[in-house]
């Protein structure tokens, strides 16, 4: 399983349920790699799209505590056990976690390789990113060449747990 995010310098994801950044070069990675595949979110994340509708061409899982939410073209999954068992029912496609904060935390275990887009700013925020930077066995395998979208400069980077 994958995980993808942009995080800012202190591995901040978000800020009142909104992404810190929109870059458009850090979208269109997101977008090649998630098109045809699995992405699997929390509600408040699916709810911060616009008109809270799934990702288009992609199989949209998200786990709630909900029993009784429901959304049209979205699966939805009430545990991490469920949501397992929901996932090997697609053993031929990419598996990419979308966020937000305790999702990423819930299923870093299973993850094995992250696409992480690296501001450098510090943002002011309240979801964070678990920092692969200190995290025994994660490491970077592969980073781009800095970036520049106005004001902003970030990195591509791809950890791989050893």
């Amino acid at each position: 399983m994958n995980l993808i995010a942009a995080v800012d310098k202190n591995w901040a994801i978000g800020r009142k349920n909104r992404l810190l950044a929109r870059i458009p070069n850090d979208m269109k990675q997101f977008m090649n790699k998630t098109t045809g595949e699995i992405v699997v979110m929390g509600r408040k994340t699916l709810e911060s799209f616009p008109g809270s509708s799934p990702l288009k061409n992609r199989t949209n899982i998200v786990l709630t505590s909900n029993r009784d939410y429901s959304v049209k073209d979205v699966l939805i999954a009430h545990s991490m056990e469920e949501i397992i068992a929901k996932l090997k029912e697609y053993p031929d496609k990419e598996i990419y976690i979308i966020g937000g904060e305790q999702i990423y935390i819930q299923f870093l275990p299973y993850c094995d390789t992250a696409y992480i887009t690296k501001i450098n700013r510090a943002y002011d925020a309240d979801a964070y990113f678990p920092d692969l930077d200190k995290l025994e066995g994660w490491r970077v395998t592969a980073e781009s060449e800095e970036q520049t979208y106005f004001d902003l400069e970030y990195v591509f980077c791809k950890y791989e747990k050893q």
